[in-house]
């Protein structure tokens, strides 16, 4: 082979492995959007406001440990302040479980944005569902708290086909969720990566000095499928699906929901 044609082949291998690594570092990114907490430090901790019964306190427990292993964020238990229908607290997250009722959703997580921050989350376990044989297991139980826990931080799913080998996180949507209860090293990394700067502002504490209450002032309960706003994306297997509410002037709530079953059949908003 001359000198030329060589260099040539060579350029051409270079090209194409280089765009499989693109590629694989697309794939492998699972940010929500880049969302995050402001915060001036880190490593930071994050309250998680205790508001489930009795059944998921050890979920809860094992989620927020888990989660803990960071070296970006610490979590801690605190006690609730979401009231009845798990209203948000500015500055922290809500984690409740109720029975919600025959809605279709066994999971939501719900961020508030202002800026491109996170300034007050709640997370919900549908015990209407949970309840049932299919759902009432403790691998079920810990993979959903553990993944709608993990969106709270501004974490996207590692992959959403229900049918796909388990990646061994809570992160990936799974049929069996054995393997798929707890983060894994990608999603420590991932937190890295998100918080890799640090801001000028808190939006942590209650005294958030966003300097925008409209956001922390919404207290919308965000049970009802109506109150979520526009369908933006849902998996091709209809279990997954994210909602954006406008509150104007740029805020908004997004949420995640986890369908206890396939929704293809529901029409977008």
């Amino acid at each position: 082979m001359t000198t030329p044609l060589r260099f040539s082949v060579l350029l051409v291998l270079a090209a194409v492995l280089g765009l499989f690594g693109v590629v694989s570092f697309a794939s492998a990114n699972h940010s929500w959007g880049g969302y995050h907490w402001a915060r001036t430090a880190n490593p930071f901790t994050l309250k998680l406001g205790d508001n489930v019964t009795s059944k998921w306190d050890s979920y809860l427990a094992v989620a927020s440990t888990d989660w803990s292993v960071s070296n970006i964020l610490d979590t801690t238990i605190v006690a609730g302040n979401g009231s009845r229908n798990c209203r948000p607290t500015a500055g922290r997250a809500e984690i409740c479980s109720k029975s919600y009722g025959n809605n279709g959703w066994l999971g939501i997580a719900s961020i508030w944005i202002s800026g491109g921050h996170i300034t007050q989350g709640t997370v919900k376990m549908n015990d209407t569902y949970f309840n049932t044989v299919t759902y009432n297991t403790p691998a079920w139980r810990q993979f959903v708290m553990c993944q709608e826990v993990g969106h709270i931080f501004g974490l996207d799913h590692q992959d959403i086909d229900f049918y796909n080998a388990n990646l061994g996180t809570c992160m990936d949507y799974t049929s069996n969720p054995g393997t798929n209860q707890h983060p894994n090293q990608h999603d420590y990394d991932q937190l890295e990566t998100i918080y890799a700067h640090l801001d000028s502002i808190t939006t942590l504490a209650k005294t958030s000095s966003t300097g925008t209450n409209r956001v922390q002032a919404d207290d919308s309960d965000l049970t009802n499928e109506r109150e979520w706003g526009r369908e933006t994306r849902r998996s091709t297997d209809g279990r997954s699906s994210v909602y954006e509410r406008d509150l104007g002037q740029g805020d908004k709530i997004l949420t995640h929901v986890f369908w206890a079953e396939p929704r293809n059949d529901h029409a977008r908003n």
